[in-house]
């Protein structure tokens, strides 16, 4: 049984940081590609950030140089550290991750950029 809990979203102002945490349980983070995506409302959900197994990351360019991704293994852990947020990273972010043919998602955590 999988499952991906995302937290550590909140309001915070133009400028300011948050950093997300998803927490797994069921799939080793260490032997997987981990995403967080993002969905304002009334838009798509999108990629944001992603690490393989070998610690490579990429990022959307809306969010490079601002946010980044890591991996904590001993706890299974995954983190989005976000700086210098603005208005329009404005989203509930996601946890992404799959594991033998299936797709598993967190169940958001909200954030608000907003003065």
């Amino acid at each position: 049984q999988v499952q991906l809990v995302e937290s550590g979203g909140g309001l915070v102002q133009p400028g300011g940081s948050l950093r997300l945490s998803c927490a797994a349980s069921g799939i080793i983070f260490s032997i997987n590609t981990v995403y967080w995506y993002r969905q304002a409302p009334g838009k798509q959900r999108e990629f944001v950030a992603g690490i393989t197994s070998m610690s490579i990351t990429s990022y959307a360019d809306s969010v490079k140089g601002r946010f980044t991704i890591s991996r904590d293994n001993a706890k299974n852990t995954v983190y989005l550290q976000m700086n210098s947020l603005k208005p329009e990273d404005t989203a509930v972010y996601y946890c992404h991750a799959n594991r033998r043919g299936n797709a598993y998602w967190g169940q958001g955590t909200q954030v608000t950029v907003s003065s």
